[in-house]
């Protein structure tokens, strides 16, 4: 009986888990997605949809990273960035909102 309630709790903790790892990645590619279209976008000086995938990423980052605390680091660090394309791209700054989604970019590949 104490085995088959081990086995049980081990089995449902690797869901848990793999789960988990599967949402980080998830919200990481979406990220890494929108961020890529938040600078195509602001090289374009295109600053409304700049912001908008600006904004999308930076839902997407916040989310990867309640789920991965090794990449957290680059998580933050691409959030910072994201935050300053937001900012820059509601003030119609398109070059530097570009250049702070570029930065995001880096930082969330290196997350994965």
């Amino acid at each position: 009986m104490k085995t088959k309630l081990i086995t049980s709790l081990t089995g449902a903790l690797v869901l848990t888990a793999s789960g988990m790892a599967f949402a980080w990645d998830a919200h990481t590619d979406q990220a890494i997605e929108h961020a890529a279209q938040a600078l195509a976008h602001g090289q374009d000086k295109h600053a409304p949809q700049a912001t908008q995938h600006a904004e999308e990423a930076l839902t997407h980052a916040k989310a990867a990273e309640k789920y991965h605390d090794e990449a957290t680091k680059h998580v933050k660090e691409a959030i910072d960035h994201l935050n300053q394309a937001v900012e820059h791209g509601k003030m119609g700054h398109a070059d530097i909102a570009a250049q702070h989604s570029e930065e995001a970019l880096k930082h969330l590949k290196l997350a994965r």
